[in-house]
């Protein structure tokens, strides 16, 4: 089970429990067995975690792709009481709100909630190709070797490389300073969304944010970049604002001060 708004992906597995028709389209038929439902609708998760039909349910604590949306705590944990209740596998999605992008070093650790599994990539290799899954002792269990493998895996180069990323964006050191510079950054979003009637809404953790607007983002996208400032779009109509962990507070000035001229 996965849930609208979702983006798990462009692979064919994950691109069936990814809710964006456009990338779905041209690969159909997908892998079968996976159904997408409202997300945070409490009672048809209730009647569709089935124990006997559901083998996992995956979410992303934090939505990329569907508008940087941090999902209710209560709503998670209550997805986690039902997986245990019905024999179902909790997987929590952090390969773009994990490894310290929310002001902690994990997503779910804002939320309260533990899942079985965790997914990583982007961050991880400093760039380089690099994926990781977490996995409690009862899932691992229940995998020997050759079950699952990867061409690349395991490469020494790039595992070195992940785990000096990992070691530097674990110091609790370098979360607060993230916990700091996001929580500047959401304040001074806010206070512009506060002046430009272009604005709904504004959300996110840590140094991901997002800017709902009322029309479609892709021409702000342009032109902040035509400004210097890369920032991209998160569904339609959201300007989604990802900056580099290490980014000065002088640089998220200039940046929303970019981002005040363009939505003027």
């Amino acid at each position: 089970m996965a849930f609208t708004g979702a983006f798990h992906g462009r692979l064919f597995a994950s691109l069936a429990a990814t809710d964006r028709p456009d990338y779905r389209k041209p690969f159909e038929p997908l892998v079968p067995g996976v159904h997408i439902v409202p997300l945070e609708d409490w009672a048809v998760a209730d009647r569709m975690i089935s124990a006997n039909r559901t083998a996992a349910v995956i979410v992303e604590p934090v939505q990329g792709e569907g508008g940087v949306r941090p999902l209710d705590p209560e709503w998670l944990g209550f997805l986690r009481e039902l997986c245990d209740a019905r024999g179902a596998a909790l997987v929590f999605d952090e390969v773009q709100c994990g490894l310290g992008r929310t002001g902690t070093l994990f997503a779910y650790e804002q939320t309260g909630v533990v899942p079985d599994v965790v997914t990583l990539a982007k961050p991880l290799g400093g760039g380089l190709p690099m994926g990781a899954v977490l996995l409690t002792e009862a899932v691992a269990a229940a995998l020997k070797p050759g079950d699952h493998a990867t061409t690349f895996g395991g490469g020494p180069l790039v595992a070195t490389v992940a785990l000096d990323v990992l070691r530097t964006i674990a110091e609790p050191g370098f979360l607060a300073a993230v916990r700091e510079k996001g929580e500047a950054l959401g304040a001074a979003l806010s206070r512009l969304a506060a002046v430009s009637p272009k604005v709904v809404a504004v959300r996110g953790r840590g140094l991901m944010w997002g800017i709902e607007l009322v029309e479609p983002a892709a021409p702000y996208v342009t032109a902040a970049r035509e400004r210097g400032l890369l920032v991209c779009t998160a569904g339609a109509q959201v300007i989604r604002v990802v900056p580099p962990l290490v980014v000065t507070r002088e640089e998220l000035e200039r940046a929303v001060a970019i981002l005040g001229e363009v939505l003027a």
